[in-house]
């Protein structure tokens, strides 16, 4: 049999679900012919078995048969050699051939030239080169066809897209560049989206429906595509609204991140957990800020996550959030990193393991810098007054992405660094202007000894002194009266 014909009588079942006038499958009824061959096929259980001892089920559903678009037809029209008289017995050396050879017999009412004139049956044709052609059954099942207008005639949508979308197709723009159209189905059998139908974020596309689009680039289909991603993930979608990233994308910087750049289109994983899932994250940060990474990869905390797998340290989303990242150089944004930060640093669960303050955010807001922004926060919501800079937080002291360890550097060098960072807003700080601040410690006998203990004598003097004095004037009250 020539190459590629198997194909051709394959598909000519949908040529007649459109092309034969009054064939509608409800109104159809079985032939006589039919009812007498269903008498045994319509039975499970029976096998019909070939010599490489691969086998095949000869029951047929009746339900499924009489609403189909050949249910008019006698089952003679089709096995030709059978009757209700004569049963052949036929010998097939394999699945394979059978499927093949019972294909042959579409091409007695479809012929090539109404093949031909879907679209979705030249682009199958068109590969016959680079493999066997699928036989009809492969696409329509062979008893229950449906009609093509409006019917569901593919029992995998995904197959039917993938023989075109196995091979190296591409999107032509008009600027020249090329979008791929080859999907890996490797990817798609284990990402999040296993369940869903191709149709279902590429809306519009069917086995009949294939629009063609035309973009200006590459960039713009990406861009385009992202939206699909709204229909299910509303809530995420929502919340991009709102972030830095798409007040870029609205002022025209078509660079910045939409939900394909960081989630992928076809491989899209599942949300891991652990170290694996937060090295993952921030390899996609990656993509847009390199020169970022390459700092946080030298800090304590990139450190930590990449050399130690330690996953208690923060990443990328922690500070910036996923969806709705603010802009970093708003005050705004500024006057929340000391709650940013004191998610780590005030969590006893987390800071304890490394022998780390965790009074840190308390130290914090009870200190000057602290106390006044807090001040400055509630008079600015008030519409009161607004700060003529920012009050300093963690990272005027700390740094943002080049965060490094206090214990493992130089103490000299640490005090000479911070003396730099206080001369920014104290233009007069001396060299033992930073010895005041108590590095976020509570003190104790071993930590700052001295301040504890003065600390200490003022809570034990000072109540004794009140309550003298309270003491004292009762007593002058009383010796007034008596001596009246």
């Amino acid at each position: 049999m020539r190459k590629g014909t198997g194909l051709a009588f394959c598909l000519a079942f949908l040529l007649l679900a459109a092309g034969v006038p009054g064939a509608q499958a409800e109104e159809a009824g079985l032939s006589g012919e039919s009812l007498k061959c269903l008498v045994c096929h319509g039975k499970r259980g029976q096998i019909h078995r070939f010599q490489n001892d691969e086998s095949v089920e000869v029951y047929v559903n009746t339900a499924k048969y009489k609403i189909s678009v050949h249910g008019f037809l006698g089952c003679s029209q089709c096995h030709r050699d059978f009757s209700s008289e004569h049963h052949p017995a036929r010998r097939f050396k394999s699945r394979a051939q059978y499927r093949l050879k019972s294909a042959e017999v579409c091409s007695g009412c479809h012929t090539d030239e109404q093949i031909k004139s879907k679209s979705s049956h030249t682009n199958l044709r068109s590969r016959d080169i680079e493999g066997p052609a699928p036989a009809c059954t492969d696409c329509h099942d062979a008893h229950s066809v449906t009609p093509a207008a409006g019917g569901t005639i593919i029992r995998n949508e995904t197959q039917n897209c993938m023989k075109c979308h196995q091979y190296e197709l591409f999107l032509t723009c008009r600027n020249g560049e090329k979008v791929p159209l080859k999907v890996e189905i490797s990817h798609s059998e284990t990402h999040a989206h296993v369940k869903l139908r191709c149709s279902d974020c590429h809306y519009g596309f069917s086995s009949e429906e294939h629009p063609k689009r035309n973009f200006r680039s590459r960039r713009d289909y990406t861009i385009a595509s992202s939206e699909s991603c709204r229909r299910c993930h509303f809530d995420k979608y929502t919340k991009t609204l709102d972030s830095v990233h798409y007040t870029m994308l609205s002022q025209g910087n078509l660079k910045a991140p939409v939900c394909n750049d960081c989630h992928g289109s076809h491989a899209i994983p599942h949300i891991s957990r652990g170290v694996k899932g937060r090295t993952m994250t921030t390899q996609k940060c990656r993509q847009c800020h390199p020169e970022i990474y390459a700092v946080y990869a030298k800090s304590v905390h990139g450190n930590a996550l990449f050399n130690e797998q330690n996953q208690d340290v923060p990443i990328c989303i922690d500070c910036h959030t996923a969806h709705s990242t603010e802009n970093p150089l708003t005050l705004e944004y500024h006057e929340k990193i000391p709650q940013m930060c004191g998610n780590c640093h005030a969590n006893p669960a987390v800071v304890s393991k490394y022998g780390l303050s965790t009074d840190v955010l308390k130290a914090y807001l009870s200190d000057f810098h602290g106390v006044t922004l807090g001040l400055y926060r509630k008079q600015r919501e008030g519409g009161l007054y607004k700060p003529a800079r920012p009050i300093a937080v963690c990272t005027d002291c700390h740094g943002t992405h080049n965060i490094t360890g206090a214990a493992s550097s130089d103490p000299a060098y640490v005090k000479t660094n911070l003396v730099k960072r206080c001369q920014k807003c104290h233009k007069d700080a001396s060299d033992n202007f930073p010895n005041a601040w108590l590095s976020h410690y509570k003190p104790s006998l071993s930590k700052y000894p001295f301040i504890f203990i003065v600390d200490t004598v003022y809570k034990i003097f000072i109540p004794i002194m009140v309550v003298g004095l309270i003491l004292q004037i009762f007593l002058h009250i009383w010796r007034y009266a008596v001596n009246r």
